[in-house]
């Protein structure tokens, strides 16, 4: 599903490792960076999440709040948090119906279908103003703060 950006980024009610219910609601009014990953402690998934633990401050000095989704459970995602000291929230879909919703599962290398590693930089009215598809995890959370910092400027 190609969108062009701006639309309505899709809304969501998960639970993160906390076991607490965030939704999409919480977070209106503030940026909000959107990121989809396979599984927890896997190497390309824990440097893409090391690097937005990296960029975390940074991000949060543009007033963005970092999200993480995965289908792992909330256990997981609280062994993953503490082992790589990351500040920032995970959410858990295990049903993948917010993995589906933001086209974020389809066809991987060799044919297997699951979670595709994709980013959305949604702002403060609910709006995905970029997506990035088919992300490399090395550098990934620099880009998106570049790229928050260019659209915050218009």
């Amino acid at each position: 599903m190609k969108q062009s950006t701006p639309y309505p980024a899709p809304s969501f009610t998960l639970l993160d490792s906390e076991g607490a219910t965030r939704s999409l609601k919480d977070y209106a009014g503030q940026w909000l960076i959107l990121y989809f990953y396979p599984k927890d402690d896997t190497p390309g998934c824990t440097i893409e999440a090391c690097s937005f633990r990296d960029m975390h401050e940074s991000l949060l000095a543009q007033e963005a709040a970092v999200v993480g989704v995965s289908q792992d459970d909330t256990a997981s995602h609280v062994a993953f948090r503490q082992k790589y000291d990351l500040s920032f929230t995970l959410l858990s879909d295990p049903e993948r119906k917010t993995i589906e919703a933001y086209g974020a599962w389809g066809k991987k290398m060799f044919g297997h279908e699951g979670i595709l590693r994709k980013t959305f930089i949604i702002d403060p009215n609910g709006q995905v103003v970029k997506a990035y598809g088919r992300v490399t995890p090395l550098g990934h959370a620099e880009k998106v703060l570049a790229d928050l910092k260019q659209l915050q400027a218009r």
